[in-house]
């Protein structure tokens, strides 16, 4: 597991790959990718760059909301926990043929847990988010 706060984040985008998957034979580094990609599009709306996060979403996500504008707007009306994420936990890829979800445990602007299921797609030679499910974490011990 890997637990990474928000102001870290510039720094780590300068360490992870995020558009070259370096060796297709080893897993760290798909997944460091997959990683840097996820990082990559959070830092994007904690700045307001709706650009950025739109470069990151797939070209069919793209092609359902037509424009950074109206994509940015509705993650920030429909998924706030991921739009002010303040922590995020990255926990283990899980494939499936075509695509990978890559679970992440994160805590929104509320202080609130949740559990985001990221679908991502290979594409243009880079991942990229292909949708994102969100659930409210179960409360434990």
């Amino acid at each position: 597991m890997r637990s990474i706060g928000i102001p870290t984040i510039a720094l780590l985008l300068g360490l992870i790959a995020t558009s070259v998957r370096a060796d297709v034979d080893t897993p760290n580094s798909e997944r460091q990718a997959i990683i840097g990609v996820i990082l990559a599009q959070v830092e994007a709306f904690a700045s307001d760059d709706a650009e950025r996060a739109w470069g990151l979403a797939s070209d069919a996500v793209q092609q359902r909301f037509g424009s950074p504008e109206v994509f940015v707007g509705m993650v920030r009306s429909e998924y706030p926990a991921i739009y002010g994420a303040e922590s995020l936990e990255f926990l283990e890829p899980i494939p499936h043929p075509g695509f990978l979800i890559q679970p992440v445990f994160l805590r929104g602007p509320d202080g609130h847990y949740w559990d985001a299921y990221y679908r991502m797609s290979w594409q243009d030679g880079t991942w990229r988010i292909a949708g994102v499910t969100l659930k409210r974490a179960e409360a434990g011990i």
